[in-house]
């Protein structure tokens, strides 16, 4: 017979936390080197020692226990999520800006881990496609994995114009801009709206591998299936009554799941306990906000893809959505609003 009643069940730390996100992130950084090359790797590892100094700097000048923030596992996952946004291939220094917006700005001042409104790598993102469109369009082909060349083109001794292609949200929005629009998007995407190998040149099988690490999250308790579910469900929900109303401009929802940031923006991003909403309802709202906004984004917008964009506009909403649907606390009846009485 037990003793202990298991009524209340250990929080787990911070450092845990974040190092079970940084592990679930490992299958689509290994799929990403087996299509794209080790270029990725560098970034991580560009992005995380620019972090871990970031932090420890802020950290000094906050006045704050330097040992104890610095190696909790935050300053990485901020890290490793910009190097998996920006093409893989960018300078060098680009990758060291973004950490810096993003460590420095977003999150230190506002007060450091658990203050900032703001999701710290979509802020980093946001801020580098608006000042250097031209450097984050430049995305590596699919297949091609010359090491030197990529190392060349990141630390600035060569370009890569010539191997440098397109995203298949990048190829879609071109093709809806010209005379032959119909055409093009029909024999690009074809009657399933699928691209290259399935449905990305190699990216699907990226969100494939996202898609599969989130899922560890959910089991084992990192995050909920509030967010991923209500994102990915509304995205293809839109995607598909787009597609039914005129197949020959809008992709279905398989091109839209399976490209660019859906997937990483459906576990690892839309669910930053700290920027995005926290109630089980609220959850459900700002991720079907969120996955509306990118459609939104990607088709009519003047950017290929809307995920960063859309994060950080629904973490504006953030406040209204939690206060609308808080709970009541038990033995208190709930008001108009989200308070109790």
């Amino acid at each position: 017979m037990l003793n202990n009643s298991p009524f209340v069940r250990q929080p787990a730390s911070v450092r845990t936390v974040m190092l079970k996100v940084l592990a679930a992130l490992v299958p689509g950084i290994a799929v990403y080197v087996w299509i794209f090359g080790i270029a990725v790797l560098v970034q991580i590892a560009i992005a995380s020692a620019t972090a871990l100094v970031a932090e420890a700097a802020m950290l000094r000048v906050r006045r704050k226990p330097v040992a104890m923030f610095v190696f909790d596992g935050s300053a990485l996952v901020t890290a490793w999520l910009i190097a998996l946004t920006l093409p893989s291939i960018v300078p060098w220094w680009l990758t060291v800006l973004a950490v810096l917006i993003a460590i420095i700005v977003a999150k230190h001042l506002y007060g450091g881990l658990g203050q900032n409104p703001f999701n710290p790598a979509m802020v980093a993102f946001c801020a580098l496609i608006v000042a250097y469109p031209q450097l984050m369009s430049q995305w590596p082909a699919a297949g091609f994995t010359d090491t030197g060349a990529e190392l060349q083109a990141i630390f600035g001794t060569r370009s890569l114009d010539a191997v440098v292609m397109a995203t298949p949200l990048d190829t879609l929005r071109t093709a809806l801009h010209t005379p032959e629009a119909q055409a093009t998007v029909a024999s690009v995407f074809g009657s399933n709206a699928t691209f290259g190998h399935f449905a990305g040149r190699g990216w699907e099988w990226i969100a494939l591998a996202y898609f599969l690490g989130g899922l560890w999250l959910i089991q084992q308790r990192v995050i909920t299936w509030h967010v991923p579910a209500s994102f990915l469900g509304t995205l293809a929900l839109v995607a598909l009554f787009a597609n039914l109303g005129n197949p020959d401009k809008f992709a279905g929802p398989l091109f839209n799941l399976l490209t660019a940031g859906a997937m990483l923006g459906a576990f690892f991003i839309a669910t930053d306990p700290v920027s995005g909403s926290t109630t089980p309802r609220g959850k459900l709202i700002f991720a079907a906000g969120m996955a509306l906004l990118t459609w939104i984004i990607r088709v009519f917008g003047a950017y290929p893809d809307g995920v960063a964009f859309a994060t950080l506009l629904m973490n504006i909403c953030v406040p209204l959505i939690d206060m609308y649907t808080q709970p009541a606390v038990f033995g208190h009846k709930k008001k108009n609003g989200g308070g109790q009485q």
